[in-house]
């Protein structure tokens, strides 16, 4: 029989290490949204996640590599929604409103995400341009978009030009916008751009925004 002070294999140690990290992330990532990088405590993130600062050390290296990890976390699922987008099927219309609304769908559900990157706007960037995790998921995520705007010109249905990176931007602006300006936007104008009975208006209205500008007839403009 094993005694009660034999230690754990390795591998049940490699997998709780790695539970204690995500279940540390995922608190870091509320606390960051909610008080932002300035205003968030290790301590209390610590106390949220029932472990000790010197974990939290052990397992990051600080605050800022904290932060920047939950950058990294919270940059990959995003990136691994677009990328795993299947529109292969579909023709260069459908899929690249498929696309708009998939990410809409994805800011929606993840509030947090778009505090987080409001943040890293304020503080200039600095971690995700010292990260070497984020210094490369912007390429593999546009590849997706990249080949619906090539089927698009090719089959002669497009005709705006811009590349991956123009789309990008011009979808991440109102999905991004939505979620991040709700409250300034609802105490100017009186409407909440979150609302559920809106929903379906802003994610067909992105769709329709983007379909629109890739296939306009530039004849008559």
């Amino acid at each position: 029989m094993s005694s009660v002070d034999e230690p754990a294999p390795p591998r049940a140690r490699v997998r709780d290490t790695a539970r204690t990290k995500a279940e540390i992330l995922d608190v870091a990532t509320r606390e960051f949204a909610r008080a932002g990088y300035d205003g968030a405590w290790v301590d209390r993130i610590a106390a949220l996640t029932r472990t000790t600062k010197r974990m939290i050390y052990y397992c990051f290296g600080g605050k800022e590599q904290l932060f920047t990890a939950v950058l990294e976390r919270a940059y990959g699922v995003v990136r691994r929604v677009e990328q795993e987008l299947d529109v292969e099927h579909l023709d260069p219309v459908a899929a690249v409103r498929r696309l708009a609304e998939v990410t809409f769908d994805h800011h929606e559900a993840h509030p947090d995400f778009v505090r987080l990157v409001s943040m890293e706007n304020i503080h200039g960037a600095e971690h995700i341009a010292a990260s070497e995790k984020l210094d490369s998921i912007g390429s593999p995520a546009l590849e997706v978009t990249g080949r619906i705007l090539a089927a698009g010109r090719e089959s002669g249905l497009f005709t705006a030009d811009v590349d991956a990176v123009d789309l990008h931007a011009l979808i991440s602006s109102f999905r991004f916008f939505r979620v991040a300006n709700r409250h300034t936007f609802g105490a100017l104008f009186g409407r909440d751009l979150v609302a559920a009975g809106r929903r379906e208006h802003y994610r067909r209205m992105l769709g329709d925004m983007v379909v629109a500008y890739l296939t306009a007839d530039r004849a008559r403009v």
